[in-house]
């Protein structure tokens, strides 16, 4: 069963996720460009997740995820790659398809999710 994270913490772990493979730290002035939020509603997000056992800073102010963090952020981004292509794949506008896949990575079942990826994954072997 899938721990109970609300969207926004499910958003900034992808960020960190992503900035992260393109970075060699992440940093919270990186994470507000990247969402376009301000650093102040960040560092207050950075506290939470610290709280929740998702990040960890270290002394050069650099945040990383943890084992938990690392999870749910690998999960959100697998689900919105995988739901992006196959809103374009179905001839959705590339921006409309980015958008609606981050509003429906965060409420799809993982069983509906799983049904997704195998019509994705059959549509890609035919």
């Amino acid at each position: 069963m899938r721990k109970i994270v609300h969207e926004s913490s499910e958003d900034y772990l992808e960020a960190i996720l992503m900035l992260s493979e393109e970075k060699p730290y992440v940093r919270s002035v990186d994470i507000a460009n990247e969402l376009g939020f301000k650093k102040s509603s960040v560092s207050i997000a950075m506290k939470h997740l610290r709280e929740q056992g998702h990040i960890y800073v270290d002394d050069s102010l650099h945040i990383h995820l943890t084992e938990s963090g690392l999870e749910i952020a690998k999960m959100i981004y697998e689900r919105h790659k995988t739901l992006t292509k196959l809103l374009t794949d179905l001839g959705v506008d590339s921006e409309i398809a980015e958008e609606d896949a981050c509003k429906i990575e965060h409420v799809i079942s993982q069983e509906s999710f799983e049904a997704i990826k195998k019509l994705a994954n059959f549509k890609n072997d035919n």
